[in-house]
């Protein structure tokens, strides 16, 4: 059973720091992509960050380009979310996803990002 695991979440000033992580367990086909995505009540969930690991490529969504950086541990199935410079906006629920080599999509149940201004 794959399961998706969060850690890192919590309530920080604007302008501080913040890494969320997320350790993936019970894949059999590898992961073809690992991202984060966020999402405020009454919104639709939006992707944060992106990383093919095929070719190790970065995707971001335009509001957290330049502050925030995807990245993975070496060698296990672990990735990262480093936020830097917080702002009040950045407040959400944050979620790790995976996607599998045959396509399959997974979540992890959430962590709470607060930025208080």
């Amino acid at each position: 059973q794959v399961q998706l695991v969060e850690s890192g979440g919590g309530e920080v000033q604007a302008g501080q720091s913040l890494r969320l992580s997320c350790a993936h367990s019970g894949t059999l086909f590898g992961i073809k992509t690992m991202a984060w995505f966020r999402q405020v009540a009454g919104k639709q969930r939006e992707l944060v960050a992106s990383l093919l690991t095929s070719r190790g490529s970065t995707t971001y969504g335009d509001s957290v380009r330049g502050r925030f950086t995807i990245s993975r541990h070496d060698t296990k199935n672990v990735w990262y979310l480093q936020m830097d410079n917080l702002r009040p906006e950045d407040t959400a629920i944050y979620y790790c996803n995976s996607e599998d080599g045959l396509g399959a999509k997974y979540w992890g149940q959430g962590t709470q990002v607060t930025v208080a201004s």
